[in-house]
């Protein structure tokens, strides 16, 4: 059986970017600024583990979002997932589920993803003539 929605992947992996970019930058603003309740009701200093994620999470989130370096961006995105994953989550136990690190464990694997798969087209990567 053919999938309706197959010839419209590429345009389907562009909108996943860029509401997965969106939701993800979002941690970032929450740690760097301490917007939207931020961490314990403040940001975090930059010079800690945690305030260079959300350093690179406030970078790397609008650089997702727009497709620019997608490849290359996403790679780095993906590592910090892990490492926060590792660092954080799994020590407090095996099952994401139970640790709290179901959404890194997405997150890492998500931007491994695109890593692999590009940005789709509608991105400044394909605009500016880039592999995507």
């Amino acid at each position: 059986m053919k999938n309706p929605l197959a010839p419209y992947e590429p345009q389907l992996r562009s909108l996943f970017r860029i509401m997965a970019a969106f939701t993800f930058s979002l941690h970032g603003v929450q740690k760097l600024f301490g917007w939207l309740g931020g961490i314990g009701g403040h940001s975090v200093p930059v010079n800690t583990m945690l305030g260079m994620a959300g350093l690179i999470e406030t970078i790397g989130g609008p650089l997702i979002i727009l497709g620019l370096f997608t490849r290359p961006v996403a790679f780095v995105l993906s590592g910090e997932m892990a490492i926060g994953y590792f660092r954080t989550h799994a020590p407090r136990g095996f099952w994401p589920l139970l640790n709290g690190g179901e959404l890194a464990v997405f997150y890492c694997f998500m931007f491994l993803w695109l890593s692999a798969a590009g940005a789709g087209p509608w991105s400044l990567d394909r605009l500016l003539g880039r592999k995507t």
